[in-house]
């Protein structure tokens, strides 16, 4: 008793009591401070502590390299009690495979394989982003990894193997560097050898990419982005059996290369798991396989076989006639078989007939060449094309290839609609998607939809890859594009279908497309030698039916431009194929496609305009962050807002502002709103809207540009004298105004008469011009500090006034506007030349004046003339030469070479109230002002031959008719 022991220590006098009180059958156990206890009715004495012992874990394991990286498998470590389990390794990637099996006796009529693929996050060291921060339903790559594991896998099992079988791969690190698929697939081959579940295997995949032209093993997720090629091939020993391709137009010379370079690459992943299957492998248990016996199969041949080919060998059945004709044949036999009580004929009727139907067919296509539809062999359907569909749509098209039919809608986004993707490796996003749908109506059956469908994933990812490759780079085209697919109805091959609807509806959607993609299926039906296995005949089907498909061997679809292949997916039925059988199906393919892209290029062959349709508009602006700040607002009130009024979408970025508008209409009604908040450069001539603030006596201040002030002259109100300015504009009402200038003290000015409707002033019948836009960039400005006061400029000529406000920032344009003097360079011509256009210098001092500008502007001398004359290129006046030794020609025409006395070829560029506006060459501007009882009738674009006079206080020159000398 241990603790009576410990009690008697620290207390002496327990030793002396008697013996009998500490006897269990009197309760007595325990005593607390010195007093007895009593002990519970079940006193059992305490267990021993022990030590756990250590156990030893039995590991196999298998070491190799291929392409340069070791690659190990392992057994016996995790997940023992699956039927197999093995832990594939590559570098700091680890991929765990298991496969279980049912124990009872199938009843089914066919395999129920399961494949799961599972991408945790933990994998990387990552919590899920999810709200219960942890995976939910399959994605769409675990989805097609699924796939890729399952298609090379399912052949392999021996026929009449009808029990469940689940296989479940999970990843359970990874670095990141490689996509863990393919070494998935492989691990999921280990353990299947090293289960006791029957399979033919084993088998390797592989991955190849293609870098400047040279193929590489086992690429890295950096070096596929950089590949033209992602190739995975699956093979046995000697055979194919699963190819998956995406591609940028390669060759199908050098697809050929790529695959006979991957079989050997992958062969070298059977001899590790054969070996590791001799140490850990278990004994393959003998299932109770579905056979059909040979009586029955004879039976039920000798009641069905000449009434099957008779229907097969009617090309004028339809797919559901043919159907029903069968389904009736099967009744009657059914009826002969109940008459008859052979039960075990009944039980596998519906396998049987399938049986005798496929050898009907098959026989028929290798002993005569003719298919169901009487095509032959490398004969493509009857093809229908039609491009626009749903005008209203951004792009659509429908695509028929006989019973076939596929509808595609082409959706335009901005960046940020890009898909956001949660996997172990590969881009974060994805801004080009292609959805697929095969709804029951397409094959005239009941069914329901339910939530992500592998095989639609499949397909739709299939026409992906293919239209991926002609997809405009995403600085080129910036828009996010999602392409729906849905089957109208099938009868073969609806993915090939969904490749060339999908590349007409992006041509309909105005993208840039250099050419079309076309894809078709190809099919193959073989003879086999029962006694070998190996193939003795073959025929190459081009375009196969939903039927040819079913009773076939294969269903090899190949997509691609004229160029080269873009995208290929390889699923056979029998235990692999050869490979020089595969290479052999690339021509047929080839002038299946050239038909096809043919029919295609008649409907529409270039990317459509939407200039005239209801198609998106798609702008990037540059701000800076305190502007896009400003845009946003507090919690993004000011930019939902106006995304909420307009309907378009903006998103952000650092210093860039994406817009994406339903069409232009909206485009510029987004503009307009964020010009108002934020502001954008100020140009002369351009027009903005803003808010009339106050009202004084000489005009209304106004609020534009995401806040700026303005001033609108009472005198830029209205082309007709305004006596109230409250007459004419209020406070708060929103008007459109150009800008014409800015004055010394930087404000700028506006102008509401500018943007009105021209008059016509009844005094002098000449037109009213409004203040040109003038978004030319000059090559000298006058600077602030030499502009003239508003008393001054109330003393200009209209003339002078409208080039004189050209002084905020110009645009950006390269042609030249109008050269402005300072007053500096202008002084000394001032001195000497009257202002006054009647008044004419002496000879004497005109001569000097001369002499000495040629001797500043350095003019070059001619001898041939001595005129000064510059023709501007639009005139062909024949000009008399002048009496004046020093006036030279000069070319071209600047406003340093122009002087006093040169004759020039002009044209009417404005009319003015008061004078011409004349146009010089070479972006040079020169006033003509109107002489009194003078002539008046020009027009613009009128050729004149003119003279410079005199030069304004301005340094602008005065030009003055030869004709009027």
């Amino acid at each position: 008793m241990p603790s009576i022991m410990a009690a008697s220590r620290s207390n002496p006098l327990l030793n002396s009591l008697p013996r009998f009180l500490t006897w269990r059958s009197l309760g007595f156990r325990t005593i607390c401070s010195g007093r007895l206890g009593f002990a519970p009715s079940d006193p059992d004495p305490e267990p021993p502590v022990s030590t756990a012992g250590t156990k030893f874990l039995e590991t196999f394991r298998e070491e190799f390299e291929i392409g340069s990286r070791l690659i190990t498998f392992e057994t016996g470590k995790i997940a023992r009690f699956a039927n197999g389990s093995v832990v594939l390794g590559m570098e700091e990637t680890k991929v765990l495979s298991t496969v279980t099996s049912s124990k009872g006796d199938s009843v089914r009529d066919f395999l129920p394989l399961t494949v799961d693929y599972q991408e945790k996050q933990f994998a990387q060291g990552v919590i899920p982003s999810t709200y219960l921060r942890r995976e939910g339903a399959p994605k769409e790559r675990e989805l097609l990894c699924g796939r890729l594991i399952d298609r090379p896998i399912r052949p392999l099992f021996p026929a009449g193997f009808y029990h469940e079988v689940q296989v479940m791969a999970s990843i359970l690190s990874s670095d990141g560097t490689r996509d863990p698929d393919v070494m998935a697939a492989n691990a999921t081959s280990a353990a299947l050898m090293l289960s006791d579940i029957p399979w033919g295997g084993p088998i390797g995949v592989i991955r190849i990419g293609r870098i400047c032209g040279q193929f590489v093993v086992n690429p890295t997720m950096d070096e596929l982005s950089l590949s033209d090629l992602n190739l995975v091939y699956a093979c046995t020993k000697d055979k194919t059996l699963m190819i998956d391709v995406q591609a940028g137009g390669i060759s199908e010379k050098d697809l050929e290369a790529g695959l006979r370079l991957a079989h050997p690459e992958a062969v070298k992943y059977l001899e590790p798991q054969i070996r590791l299957a001799a140490k850990a492998g278990k004994h393959k248990k003998d299932y109770k396989l579905s056979l059909v016996s040979d009586r029955t199969l004879e039976k039920v041949r000798n009641l069905t076989e000449a009434k099957i080919e008779a229907v097969f060998t009617d090309p004028s059945y339809s797919k559901f006639e043919r159907g029903e004709a069968l389904d009736n044949i099967a009744q009657e036999v059914k009826r002969t078989l109940e008459e008859e009580c052979d039960t075990e004929s009944l039980t596998v009727l519906s396998k049987v007939v399938d049986r005798v139907r496929k050898g009907v067919v098959r026989n028929r296509i290798i002993a005569e060449g003719f298919r169901v539809d009487g095509r032959r062999l490398d004969e493509v359907r009857p093809l229908y094309c039609e491009a626009g569909y749903l005008p209203n749509l951004h792009g659509s098209s429908l695509f028929s290839r006989g019973d076939t039919q596929v509808l595609c809608t082409v959706t335009l986004g901005a960046p940020r609609d890009a898909q956001h993707l949660d996997s172990l490796v590969g881009p974060p996003t994805k801004r080009f998607m292609l959805h697929y749908s095969f709804p029951p109506f397409s094959i005239n059956e009941v069914g329901k939809r339910v939530g992500l469908n592998r095989r639609e994933v499949g397909h739709g990812t299939l026409a992906e890859k293919a239209l991926l490759a002609v997809l405009p780079p995403e600085d080129d085209f910036p828009y996010t594009v999602r392409i729906n697919s849905e089957v109208m109805a099938s009868d073969g091959s609806t993915s090939m279908a969904t490749v060339c609807g999908g590349s007409m509806a992006m041509m309909d959607a105005g993208i840039p497309l250099q050419e079309h993609v076309a894809g078709v299926s190809v099919g193959l039906v073989s003879e086999v030698d029962p006694s070998t296995g190996e193939i003795k005949d073959y025929r190459i089907v081009t375009d196969i039916l939903g039927l040819e498909d079913h009773l076939g061997d294969m269903d090899f679809k190949i997509a691609g431009t004229r160029k080269g292949v873009t995208a290929v997916q390889l699923d056979i039925k029998p235990a692999g194929i050869p490979l020089d059988i595969i290479c052999e199906c690339l021509e047929p393919a080839l002038k299946g496609r050239l038909q096809i892209l043919a029919r295609m290029d008649q409907e529409i062959s270039v990317p459509r305009t939407q200039d005239h349709r209801n198609s998106p508009r798609l702008a990037t602006l540059k701000f800076s962050n305190d502007a896009l700040r400003r845009l946003i607002g507090p919690l993004g009130v000011l930019k939902r807002k106006i995304e909420e009024d307009t309907g378009a979408r903006m998103s952000v970025s650092d210093e860039t502002l994406t817009i994406l508008a339903k069409n232009q209409t909206v485009l510029e009604r987004v503009q307009e709103k964020i010009d108002f908040i934020i502001g954008r450069e100020i140009e002369v001539g351009g027009i903005y809207k803003g808010i009339v603030s106050s009202i004084k006596e000489y005009g209304a201040f106004v609020e534009f540009n995401g806040g700026q002030q303005g001033l609108l002259h009472v005198s830029e109100l209205s082309h007709e004298p305004v006596s109230k300015i409250s007459d004419v504009i209020s406070v708060g009402q929103q008007l459109s105004l150009m800008c014409i200038g800015q004055d010394v003290r930087g404000n700028i000015k506006l102008s509401l008469k500018a943007t009105l409707p021209q008059l016509k002033s009844k005094k002098n019948n000449v037109t009213e011009e409004p203040v040109p836009v003038i978004k030319e960039a000059p090559k000298v400005w006058t600077s602030v500090g030499n502009l003239p006061n508003e008393q001054e400029e109330q003393k200009l000529t209209d003339a002078e006034l409208m080039l004189s406000r050209s002084t905020v920032k110009p645009s950006t344009s390269s042609n030249p506007g109008f050269l402005i003097r300072s007053a500096a360079e202008c002084d000394e011509e001032d001195k000497t030349v009257s202002l006054n256009q009647g008044s004419k210098s002496n000879s004497k001092t005109s001569q000097a004046m001369k002499r000495d500008r040629k001797r500043k502007t350095k003019v070059p001398e001619s001898d041939d003339s001595d005129a000064s004359i510059y023709s501007s290129g639009h005139s062909s006046h024949t000009v008399d030469h002048l009496n004046d030794e020093d006036a030279k020609v000069v070319s071209p025409l600047s406003a340093k070479s122009l002087k006093l006395g040169m004759k020039i070829a002009a044209k009417v560029y404005q009319i003015r109230a008061l004078g011409l506006v004349l146009d010089l060459g070479n972006g040079v501007r020169g006033m003509y002002r109107f002489e009194t009882n003078g002539k008046r009738d020009f027009e613009i674009g009128d050729e004149l031959l003119v003279k410079c006079t005199s030069f304004s206080s301005k340094g602008l020159p005065v030009m003055s008719l030869v004709d009027d000398e």
